[in-house]
């Protein structure tokens, strides 16, 4: 067993295989009817394809439904804030956007409970104990996000990052969840305060 693994990992991974299959083919009429809206209210592709780390910081391609218009300087469209429309701030409210990451789930980049998979650009920025959110599987969901989401400091996200990896087990996997489908129906910590999603990581963090 690899250097950091437990049991539970084998018993998690086979959950997210089945998770993800059952999700996609039961949502499949939702991932249809959102790829089309996205398409017609923000244009194709109707996919944001990015590089993120992932576990042990193995770059893969996270796949979401697309959220903002492309940046367009001479439009002003620069900002998230000036990017993210009406329609995009309901998808993200609502977690809609995040139901093509089933993919990634499916194929072993992702699991459906772990850290959130940041930024490359975020990896040189990282101390020590918080690079240890990299010793698993990043997430659809976290703690982090069961916990306040985009309300919370990068330093309070972290330490919850690192304490998921330290305390992962299916009891805890299944209070994420709960917890994450009680904060997206309430529409909490959606952006951080005064921001339209949230800060950068090592820019000023309110």
């Amino acid at each position: 067993m690899a250097r950091g693994s437990r049991p539970y990992d084998v018993v998690k991974r086979f959950l997210d295989i089945v998770t993800s299959v059952v999700a996609l083919v039961l949502l499949s009429p939702v991932l249809a009817i959102v790829a089309v809206m996205v398409a017609v209210r923000l244009g194709r592709p109707v996919l944001f394809v990015q590089p993120r780390p992932g576990k042990d910081g193995r770059i893969f391609r996270l796949r979401k439904f697309r959220s903002m218009r492309d940046v367009d300087e001479s439009k002003g469209l620069v900002s998230d804030a000036d990017r993210l429309t009406s329609f995009g701030r309901k998808l993200r409210s609502t977690s809609l956007d995040e139901l093509p990451s089933l993919w990634n789930v499916l194929r072993g980049d992702m699991s459906v409970v772990g850290p959130r998979p940041l930024l490359v650009e975020y990896l040189p920025r990282y101390t020590p104990e918080q690079a240890r959110r990299h010793e698993v599987r990043p997430g659809i969901t976290g703690l982090a996000q069961a916990s306040g989401r985009n309300a919370l400091s990068w330093e309070g996200k972290f330490a919850l990052d690192v304490e998921y990896v330290d305390n992962r087990s299916l009891a805890l996997d299944s209070r994420v969840v709960f917890a994450t489908i009680r904060s997206v129906v309430a529409r909490e910590g959606i952006s951080a305060e005064g921001q339209a999603t949230m800060t950068k990581f090592g820019e000023a963090d309110g």
